[in-house]
């Protein structure tokens, strides 16, 4: 039997519950959840991480629902999907993928995955990066707004 594959994607700099979530949620579309990372020079909207790539792809493979984790493809974000050929592509609720024009491109390389938005994490203010470091800086300088 071949098994159903599921790819999730992200940078995911400082690890967090929203990750987990994210990941947790992905692997119940399939039997093999493959995560890939994004590298360095291909994060453009946002901050460039602040774990290195290498260490990224590391911590993700480490986790629990993930089955397969790979470095994304420097010059075509699509070339893994290409060879990975999963039955699923998950997307965080705070991705910023455009669910039809994704469609479009993955059938334009004979590619036809189910696309599912994955949802926010129940749990709050630290299922975001952006959010832990603010919290950080917050906790480091005094500042009453953190809980």
């Amino acid at each position: 039997m071949i098994p159903r594959r599921v790819v999730a994607t992200g940078t995911f700099d400082l690890l967090h519950p929203g990750h987990l979530f994210y990941l947790e949620e992905s692997k119940k579309f399939g039997d093999e959840l493959w995560v890939i990372v994004a590298r360095n020079t291909n994060v453009r909207h946002k901050p460039t991480p602040i774990i290195p790539e290498e260490n990224r792809v590391r911590m993700v493979a480490a986790l629990k629902p993930v089955d397969h984790a790979l470095l994304g493809d420097q010059t075509d974000m699509f070339r893994p999907i290409e060879q990975i050929r999963p039955d699923v592509i998950t997307i965080g609720f705070n991705q910023h993928f455009e669910e039809e024009r994704l469609r479009s491109q993955l059938a334009e390389r004979g590619l036809n995955p189910q696309i599912i938005r994955i949802g926010k994490a129940p749990d709050g203010d630290l299922c975001s990066s952006r959010f832990v470091v603010q919290r950080i800086i917050d906790m480091r300088t005094g500042n009453k707004n953190t809980k």
